[in-house]
């Protein structure tokens, strides 16, 4: 009785592993992995957003602290080096 009882738990564990394994292989993250052409494709994909995210990044903060360079035009060495760099950026 107590073997019987063992039994239906390890049969109703291996079905509640089945059924997750089943879940896991439906989901869309496992399925571009499955193939090579889509998983190139995404991270592909990926690798130009990273990179236009990554050069919108630097332009918008090197703007920022070249504008906020520009304003200290009363310090000598920062005030000539800032005009310096404006004067690039504008060209």
């Amino acid at each position: 009785m107590v073997n019987d009882s063992r039994v239906d738990h390890i049969l109703l564990s291996m079905q509640r592993i089945e059924n997750e394994l089943e879940r896991v292989n439906s989901h869309k993250f496992v399925k571009i992995h499955n193939s090579i052409y889509q998983l190139l494709t995404f991270y592909f994909l990926k690798g130009i957003v990273f990179g236009l995210g990554s050069v919108l990044g630097a332009t918008i903060v090197v703007s920022i602290v070249a504008y906020v360079l520009s304003q200290f035009e009363f310090v000598p060495i920062v005030g000539e080096w800032a005009k310096l760099v404006v004067e690039e950026m504008q060209k």
